[in-house]
């Protein structure tokens, strides 16, 4: 009886499990297909990742790799336990992670789009500290996709297609374009007075959406190339080149409403261009919410209708 033991409700067999550190070695030598990498990420030595897989090999008694000169190869049941592995290890860092996060429910981990971060959410921070004071926001700019299952972040707001995987996502609104600059543009040596004027400036990019202005001018039936132009990596920083008479640049209609209203910002045409993209709020998907996140998610939700109604 030594593999069992008795509870109020039956028989149960113990868990045979080989130690924990062997099944990390294991993984990331199988992952990496070298023990060298393996340790490199482990931060042990060579011999230590092997020894810890022949550990491992001598507990299931079951050869995992067959070694080949410098390379080290998965076996058939290597392959098959790998999978098993991966999964279990993930299960347990997310296991932990919520674990971990319990305590500190009223925080909340926000990865945001630079452009909506600082002109669209934070100049509503305020209503958002007096409505839930307990809930402590931690934002982070970011134009990458989050890995939540291996992520401190909680939530992000992505701009896209809304086609991403392991993620639940909640529709904001659409990314609509138009051109805006410095109004002192409009009063300038080169004037503003019809679309193809538009031609005769600067017209600033984002790296990575390097088609919008040559839509826009498209759409607008022009159809010759800009005699000059600048390129910046996001949109925040093309449009406050805009502001400051670099140029003129493309921005969301809704994300500079404020620049609008202040007269630091103007749009020199009637011209719109919608991308067919939005931008969405997501988390892991399955994941179940903290307090926190279920109040910073249905705080979103609301002020975004609230202001696409009022746009």
């Amino acid at each position: 009886m030594k593999d069992e033991f008795f509870s109020p409700i039956g028989v149960f067999a113990i868990r045979r499990l080989p130690p924990l550190n062997a099944l990390k070695s294991f993984e990331a030598a199988a992952r990496l297909g070298s023990f060298n990498q393996a340790a490199e990420e482990l931060y042990v030595t060579p011999s230590a990742v092997s020894h810890q897989v022949k550990s491992l090999e001598d507990f299931l008694e079951i050869k995992l790799f067959r070694r080949e000169k410098r390379q080290v190869l998965l076996t058939a049941a290597g392959e098959k336990y790998l999978k098993s592995i991966e999964h279990a290890l993930d299960e347990i860092d997310s296991a932990t992670r919520r674990l971990m996060a319990a305590p500190n429910a009223g925080k909340v981990n926000l990865s945001v789009a630079p452009a909506f971060l600082t002109r669209w959410l934070v100049p509503r921070l305020g209503k958002f500290q007096e409505q839930y004071p307990h809930v402590e926001l931690r934002l982070t700019a970011s134009t990458g996709l989050i890995d939540f299952a291996h992520s401190d972040t909680d939530m992000a707001v992505y701009m896209g297609d809304g086609n991403w995987r392991g993620v639940e996502t909640h529709y904001l609104r659409n990314m609509v374009l138009v051109p805006v600059c410095s109004p002192r543009l409009l009063e300038g040596s080169k004037p503003l007075n019809e679309p193809k004027d538009l031609l005769r400036h600067n017209l600033i990019q984002v790296e990575r959406r390097p088609h919008e202005w040559s839509q826009m001018l498209a759409q607008a039936g022009i159809h010759e190339s800009p005699a000059q132009g600048l390129t910046f990596s996001n949109s925040s920083l093309a449009v406050g080149a805009a502001m400051e008479g670099v140029g003129i640049a493309l921005a969301d209609i809704q994300l500079v409403e404020r620049e609008v209203s202040y007269g630091q910002l103007a749009i020199p045409f009637d011209l719109q261009h919608d991308t067919g993209k939005a931008f969405y709020l997501v988390y892991q998907k399955n994941r179940q919410l903290t307090h926190g996140m279920q109040e910073v998610r249905d705080w979103i939700l609301s002020e975004m209708l609230q202001s696409t109604v009022t746009e």
